[in-house]
């Protein structure tokens, strides 16, 4: 599905980073290893990198990634790219500076694994940055997955991100422009989470 996606020369998120991100980034430690999970076309995996962050992007499709590694030429920054399911992916024990999940969409058990591993994953001080739709989005129709099941909230993150001092977790509406897929106003859960 995700390979049919991106299969066009049209970057369908767009080429900038996701706003929430522009706005947290500071959180994240200087020039850091950074991992960007579901980072697709690379759109925010290249902007940290622009930033001085080591950027690991992972994906499940190997056309988003190229596209990825397309955009970071361009934009004259190096990208780590991993073509891989989430699923078998090994995030790894206090690797990670930074963990960036934008509208990483994911069934709800593989999605539980995945936040439990990122938690582990970051190195003491380390900070994951967060942001996905609500179910609230659904009747928006402006972008996202097609079944709540998909979606987070703040009570679901605060249970599967346990293990992270919540520096800021609020649910909220937000104008989201970032390519065709994304166009309108959006029904968001933002999270900001260091690991002691």
């Amino acid at each position: 599905m995700w390979d049919d996606r991106y299969s066009t020369e049209t970057y369908v998120y767009g080429t900038e980073p996701n706003g929430f991100l522009v706005s947290a980034a500071t959180w994240l430690p200087e020039g850091g290893r950074v991992l960007c999970v579901g980072e697709g076309e690379g759109r925010n995996a290249v902007w940290l990198a622009g930033r001085g962050h080591a950027v690991t992007a992972v994906d499940a499709s190997s056309v988003g990634l190229e596209k990825a590694r397309r955009l970071a030429a361009e934009r004259g920054v190096t990208i780590a790219t991993v073509h891989a399911d989430l699923a078998h992916f090994d995030i790894g024990q206090g690797e990670w500076d930074g963990i960036v999940s934008i509208f990483c969409h994911l069934p709800s058990g593989l999605r539980a694994d995945v936040h439990r591993r990122c938690v582990a994953g970051l190195r003491p001080g380390g900070v994951m940055l967060l942001e996905a739709y609500t179910p609230r989005q659904l009747p928006l129709g402006t972008g996202g997955p097609p079944t709540a099941e998909l979606m987070m909230d703040e009570q679901t993150l605060c249970a599967e991100l346990a293990g992270l001092e919540l520096v800021e977790l609020r649910e909220c509406e937000r104008p989201v422009h970032e390519g065709s897929l994304h166009d309108g106003p959006g029904a968001v859960v933002q999270l900001i989470g260091r690991r002691p």
